[in-house]
């Protein structure tokens, strides 16, 4: 009885914070500015032109990727760790760039390793930014811990969040359903790119991606496209952004209405087709149509037992889809979870990359 009434606690917590992040409408809701238009016509061509050819043979074809070469500078530094700050130009082809706001052009990372280790003997983990994370803090004391164990982190800023934010953009309230597929497959483009800096230019031995909710998603993305095996840790995630925005909770933060409204044939469309339109848009975001990792065991899932935001169901999807996989549950909700499990984060972190 104990057992259930705190699943049920960890659950409502999830609708209170949803209550006032989204239902009561203290700020815009998502997508408050429609489909995109031209952007998302172009950006679903795309993505269904790829999942048509092979994601696989594309990604192979594609690699190496564009080289960068981050302008680095030191933030600090202590007796045993340095934290380093880079930006480079993002790697994204002509016409993701053109598409993407031009605050969003030039990408910032951080790098936190530890003093006197040299890079052949460290490994380096990429964490990638969940809804509504703008900075690098969280996911700095997140890796913190880990430099103890010689595990580097690499924080990434996304497009769309913190200084890469569009200038009319209300906190990380994406204006357009464009914006989410552009923010993904930018995402995806930066970390392959920086996931080839650290083995090939840093000389890492061993390699990462990791990240919660949406960056889950993208990092369970980046970890199918790597032509090499490397440790891949989405948590509190997702099989797909569908789920996320017509199952979980921030579908009642989503612009149902405006979406409507800037359909083609608005006249008599109720909000429930409205709904399956996004479904279909969203569908491009499932992880279950990308190719299965090169070493699946190093997959490790870490999921939620009372989720709000996440079902059940589209875990188990997606380690199905990827066989060897493993899912681990931690006993939450979504925000539960994400506050009080990051131990259980940094022990998958570790394992995965003791299993390359």
């Amino acid at each position: 009885m104990v057992a259930i009434n705190l699943g049920v606690c960890h659950y409502v917590l999830d609708h209170i914070y949803g209550t006032f992040m989204h239902r009561l409408r203290l700020a815009p809701p998502f997508f408050s500015a429609g489909w995109g238009g031209p952007k998302l016509e172009l950006l679903e061509k795309m993505t269904k032109q790829l999942l048509s050819q092979g994601l696989a043979e594309v990604a192979a074809q594609r690699w190496p990727p564009r080289i960068i070469q981050p302008m680095w500078k030191t933030v600090w530094e202590s007796r045993t760790a340095r934290l380093q700050e880079g930006i480079f130009k993002t790697p994204c082809d002509e016409e993701l760039l053109n598409a993407l706001p031009i605050e969003s052009h030039t990408a910032r990372v951080v790098l936190l390793t530890p003093k006197h280790v040299p890079t052949h003997k460290m490994a380096c983990v990429i964490h990638l930014a969940g809804t509504g994370d703008h900075t690098f803090e969280r996911r700095l004391r997140m890796g913190g811990p880990l430099l103890k164990s010689n595990i580097a982190t690499m924080v990434l800023e996304s497009p769309f969040y913190g200084e890469r934010r569009p200038q009319l953009q209300y906190g990380s309230k994406l204006l357009c359903v464009s914006d989410l597929l552009l923010l993904g497959r930018a995402t995806i483009e930066e970390a392959r790119t920086l996931l080839y800096w650290l083995e090939n230019d840093a000389g890492f031995s061993k390699t990462g991606v990791c990240g919660l909710s949406m960056g889950g998603v993208h990092a369970a993305m980046v970890g199918s496209l790597h032509p090499t095996p490397v440790a891949t840790l989405p948590f509190l995630s997702p099989h797909s952004a569908a789920v996320a925005f017509c199952e979980g909770i921030l579908q009642y933060g989503t612009a149902w209405d405006a979406l409507r409204r800037d359909m083609v044939q608005n006249t008599g469309m109720t909000v429930e087709q409205v709904r399956e339109r996004m479904r279909s848009v969203l569908s491009l975001t499932d992880v279950t149509q990308f190719p299965v990792p090169k070493n699946p065991s190093a997959v490790i899932f870490v999921a939620a037992t009372d989720d709000g935001y996440i079902p059940k169901h589209s875990v188990l999807e997606l380690q199905r889809a990827w066989p060897f996989s493993e899912v681990r549950w931690v006993t939450g909700g979504h925000v539960s979870s994400f506050l009080l499990h990051n131990d259980e984060f940094r022990r998958a972190i570790k394992d995965a990359l003791n299993r390359l």
